[in-house]
């Protein structure tokens, strides 16, 4: 009888493992870690202009963050930005003022400690995107748009009438921030001696507040909840059919992003020192589109980089203006540097729409995009 038992396979060689293609992780962290380091180090190296403009462009970064949540992820056109900004900067002064007597009658001040204060600025924003949240969980496109718009006029009514909480046309001083122990005002501290005031100390604060924001907003948008917020930007029937809860998706995004213009709003009333309403109207939340658009739509580094161009721009014109051709100071016959930096956000918007749909940070994409697809030279 034959041997029908099959062969021993011997085991092949194994073929040589293509060495991995080398990573920029390494890289990036050092990178970042250099960066850190520097942001770190400036309070001791920049004057009161330059950290001040630094931290306009902190608020600005945390607000159009929330905004691209909304915006850019979700696909929720919201013009009524500015509106939540306002809940949170004057919701701060309400609640840490101390019921001062200014401009012939009497402000509303709870006296709660300033950093308890923040905290329920932030949550009292929220709140207000909660209850425009229903109608937020319905409408989309230029009908939400056009809502949220609403809010505009409708904060400026009481802004300017809600003398007792908001001071009216001239508006309220802030009190300053306190946390453990040290207050974020004007008194100097002495350190390495580099004396710190109001704009050194705050400046850490908001670089914690941005970096906390950017990594909740990136942990939401790489996770389950952004993969279903992207589904309802591409095709909201589409989500609801695959199981998405389309308006408590967009219900949530608004109040989430309602929260970070409640805390943007929070740190600007800080930096400024004093609450204006004229500042909360619809150009701000013009502005924080143009952030998004040309930073780049539905990413946080997209948010910050429109944020720090947009909210840089007519600050440097200012300091600048006299060298710079066509621009003057108001009312000397040239450009204003507020004027010249509106054209500047149009044309950049224009630019982003048409030949960069992923805003500045979408050229970086392309050039990594590019590198990897670029074969690399035979050795000769």
């Amino acid at each position: 009888m034959s041997d029908t038992r099959s062969p021993v396979l011997q085991p092949e060689a194994a073929a040589p493992v293509a060495a991995p293609r080398p990573r920029l992780l390494g890289a990036r962290t050092a990178a970042a870690a250099a960066a850190g380091l520097v942001l770190l180090a400036l309070p001791f190296y920049l004057d009161r202009f330059w950290l001040q403009a630094g931290l306009f462009a902190i608020a600005a970064a945390i607000g159009a963050i929330g905004l691209n949540l909304l915006t850019g992820a979700t696909g929720q056109l919201s013009m009524g930005h500015g509106f939540f900004l306002a809940v949170g900067a004057y919701g701060y002064c309400a609640l840490a003022g101390d019921g001062s007597t200014a401009g012939g009658h009497t402000l509303v001040g709870l006296g709660l400690p300033s950093w308890l204060a923040a905290v329920l600025a932030v949550g009292l924003a929220g709140a207000a995107g909660g209850i425009f949240s229903p109608i937020a969980g319905r409408l989309r496109g230029a009908y939400l748009g056009i809502a949220t718009l609403a809010l505009i006029f409708i904060g400026q009514h009481v802004l300017f009438n809600a003398t007792s909480v908001t001071g009216g046309f001239n508006g309220r001083e802030v009190e300053p921030l306190s946390l453990f122990g040290l207050t974020f005002d004007d008194t100097e501290t002495v350190i390495a001696a580099v004396p710190f005031q109001s704009a050194e100390k705050l400046w850490y604060v908001g670089l914690a507040a941005l970096l906390c924001g950017a990594l909740f907003a990136r942990g939401v948008l790489r996770g389950r909840p952004g993969r279903a917020m992207n589904a309802l930007r591409d095709h909201s029937i589409a989500a609801g059919v695959m199981g998405v809860p389309v308006a408590r998706y967009r219900a949530a995004v608004f109040v989430l992003s309602s929260m970070y213009a409640g805390l943007a709003g929070v740190l600007l009333a800080l930096v400024f020192q004093r609450t204006v309403p004229d500042y909360f109207g619809m150009v701000l939340s013009l502005e924080y589109l143009a952030m998004i658009v040309i930073g780049g739509l539905g990413t946080v580094a997209g948010a910050v980089v429109g944020a720090v161009f947009v909210s840089l721009l007519p600050q440097l014109l200012t300091r600048y203006s006299d060298a710079l051709p066509l621009v003057s100071a108001p009312g000397t016959g040239g450009v204003s540097p507020g004027e010249a930096s509106r054209y500047l956000y149009g044309a950049a918007v224009v630019v982003a729409v048409l030949f960069l749909p992923g805003g500045l940070t979408g050229i970086t994409r392309i050039v990594r995009a590019r590198t990897r697809t670029t074969p690399p030279k035979e050795r000769t």
